[in-house]
């Protein structure tokens, strides 16, 4: 078996985050409790105080092994495709857009604290439905089931997320987020004909910076919204 290990963006995302979660584990030996969660997690009381870098660095935090885990392979198994598709810049901004969106709809409908990469990774699963989405014209009969089964993957994960202790509206702020990006500055590509009747895909170029720009501003509007009405 030939197992090749390329250094992506996917990979140093995970890098990162298995990282952070050692710190984790170190703070809470030499201290007693989780130091960087304690200042790091979604804790909507924090965030009101004026600490909003909370709608970010949940993305990197996990409460256990199981839970790092999970998201990890999840990244692992679904990342690289997408960054392939969609490029190093893109792939980042719709990677912390879809956690700053989840952390936001947690944050304006549920008072628990919260973290993880979860709502990273449904946004890139939402990134992955709208790919297929746009292009069905290019993937033909495949499309159908292909969209089918993310449809599927979503709905028992959000089925799943039912359960007590996780934070389901994380989950649909990140599908959100990661959809309103790829919707409008995701990869889609046309027909044009070429020569002697043949015909070759082109990639249509979309304004990443400014779709990022408008995806963010969007959330923190909702943000502005909520603690105004506090």
């Amino acid at each position: 078996m030939n197992l090749r290990f390329r250094f992506n963006l996917s990979n140093l995302i995970i890098l990162i985050t298995v990282a952070v979660f050692i710190l984790q584990i170190l703070s809470e030996f030499i201290f007693g409790y989780d130091l960087l969660a304690a200042w790091g997690a979604k804790i909507n009381a924090f965030i009101l105080q004026g600490q909003i870098w909370r709608f970010i660095t949940p993305v990197f935090l996990h409460g256990s092994i199981l839970h790092i885990g999970f998201n990890m392979y999840a990244l692992f198994s679904i990342g690289p495709r997408i960054e392939a598709r969609f490029g190093d810049w893109p792939f980042i901004a719709l990677y912390l857009l879809s956690g700053l969106w989840g952390n936001t709809v947690s944050f304006l409908l549920s008072p628990n604290a919260s973290l993880g990469a979860s709502t990273a990774i449904f946004g890139l699963i939402a990134s992955q439905a709208v790919y297929i989405f746009k292009n069905r014209h290019i993937l033909g009969s495949a499309a159908r089931p292909m969209l089918m089964n993310i449809i599927l993957v979503i709905v028992v994960n959000l089925m799943l997320g039912l359960s007590p202790g996780i934070d389901n509206w994380g989950h649909m702020g990140g599908l959100i987020g990661g959809f309103l990006f790829s919707w409008f500055a995701g990869p889609s590509y046309g027909v044009e004909n070429g020569l002697f009747g043949s015909n070759f895909l082109v990639r249509q170029e979309k304004k990443t910076a400014l779709v990022s720009a408008a995806v963010a501003a969007a959330a923190v509007l909702l943000i502005l919204i909520k603690i105004l009405l506090n």
